[in-house]
């Protein structure tokens, strides 16, 4: 099988690819741990300035987590909760890479694409490129670890509006809502996201590395006790979540009860 993340290197510019076309990069377990492992990999490398995300086709940065494994991997709220721990260590990692990172965005951007392109630093996607978290469908929370990046990205108002409606939206919305900073023509992606990453690969790299610091610092983080922490899986557990689940790999509207 192909390596489900991929990392090149191109002078002080590396690249990590999502490679998985034909999911439409949406991650299995074991493709969070890879990519949580391939950026702390490549943080600890002094030798890079830039670090570029990015979904392997046309058709997707990532359409979130695999639903198919769920019931597998994710059949309640003890499973969740070891499956969300390495979602969450994978996005500390992305948000924590002493590099500057960029996302690469064409096409769907939904999900746990999304959280994984909020943790980055910066966000420049093409005109036809989608979003959304539609979880709400499916009797599914996003966990606290989940939750930060966006949060800090788009605010209470904006994330809120995301999780509660549930809807896919498109570009424009996306940049007015603060989640991408730039949108460009679709066949102007790649080189957009290229030229802005060498533009910080000219700059000082430890100025770079310092501003991340001191704006992480500035960042307030929520204190979670254990339980709250721990409710963020509770959604695992119920009868919706199962519902949610069903429904949508039957590609029928799901019947929720609230239970």
């Amino acid at each position: 099988m192909p390596d489900p993340i991929l990392i090149t290197r191109d002078g002080a510019i590396a690249t990590v690819m999502l490679n998985r076309p034909e999911r439409l990069n949406a991650l299995d377990k074991a493709m969070w741990a890879r990519l949580g492992e391939a950026m702390r990999a490549l943080s600890a490398d002094d030798a890079l300035r830039c670090v570029v995300v990015r979904g392997a086709g046309g058709k997707a940065f990532a359409a979130g987590a695999d639903i198919a494994e769920f019931a597998a991997e994710r059949a309640n709220s003890g499973q969740a909760k070891g499956y969300g721990d390495i979602i969450h260590d994978t996005m500390q990692a992305i948000a924590r890479c002493r590099h500057p990172t960029v996302a690469l965005i064409r096409g769907a951007c939904v999900g746990g694409g999304l959280e994984i392109a909020a943790m980055c630093d910066l966000r420049v996607c093409g005109q036809s490129s989608r979003f959304g978290i539609p979880v709400s469908k499916l009797g599914l929370t996003m966990a606290y670890g989940e939750l930060m990046g966006l949060l800090a990205l788009a605010g209470r108002a904006v994330v809120l509006e995301i999780l509660l409606e549930g809807r896919v939206f498109d570009a424009d919305e996306a940049y007015r809502k603060g989640l991408v900073n730039r949108v460009v023509p679709d066949d102007k992606v790649e080189d957009e996201a290229y030229a802005i990453a060498r533009r910080i690969a000219d700059g000082a790299p430890l100025v770079n590395r310092w501003h991340k610091q001191f704006i992480e610092r500035l960042t307030v983080h929520a204190q979670l006790t254990p339980d709250e922490w721990d409710e963020g899986f509770a959604c695992f557990d119920t009868a919706d979540y199962k519902e949610g689940v069903d429904a949508f790999l039957k590609k029928r509207k799901p019947d929720f009860k609230g239970r």
